[in-house]
């Protein structure tokens, strides 16, 4: 059996690593006036097929009518706003937790779309877009050189 020296600081720094993945992109990046906008950037999962790419974001809470999605060939911007608010009353005590604020999301695409075909629904909050490929995209051949 090998005997190791304890080292104290290398617990703190696995403690730090652990709490750093926990508040991972929890809140969007601050600068100016977003400051003021505190807000949760929605999940995002992207599958692609030969035909199409399919992008689900989730976005509970927000009607659909505070979604605003524009699509252009090569990127999706998704912006919101959230507007939430419980109020609860226990024993003569009124509780009120609400939660305000916008987000915006632009995913970057690796291949261009017909963005005028795109397919929206949003259902039980998550958004799911059916971008379809440029015709050229999907009958794109690439020769590739050796060395």
């Amino acid at each position: 059996m090998a005997i190791t020296r304890w080292n104290p600081w290398q617990e703190i720094d696995t403690l730090q690593r652990q709490f750093d993945r926990l508040f991972a992109d929890a809140l969007t990046p601050v600068t100016g006036d977003e400051w003021k906008s505190l807000g949760k950037v929605p999940a995002a999962e992207m599958t692609e097929t030969e035909d199409a790419i399919q992008l689900k974001l989730e976005v509970p809470g927000i009607d659909a009518k505070d979604l605003t999605i524009e699509v252009t060939e090569d990127t999706v911007s998704i912006k919101g706003e959230r507007k939430s608010e419980t109020r609860s009353e226990e024993k003569g005590i009124s509780r009120s937790e609400f939660y305000y604020g916008t987000f915006q999301r632009v995913i970057p695409l690796h291949t261009r779309i017909q963005n005028t075909q795109v397919k929206a629904d949003y259902k039980d909050g998550i958004l799911h877009l059916t971008l379809p490929k440029n015709q050229e995209e999907r009958n794109k051949v690439v020769k590739v050189e050796l060395n």
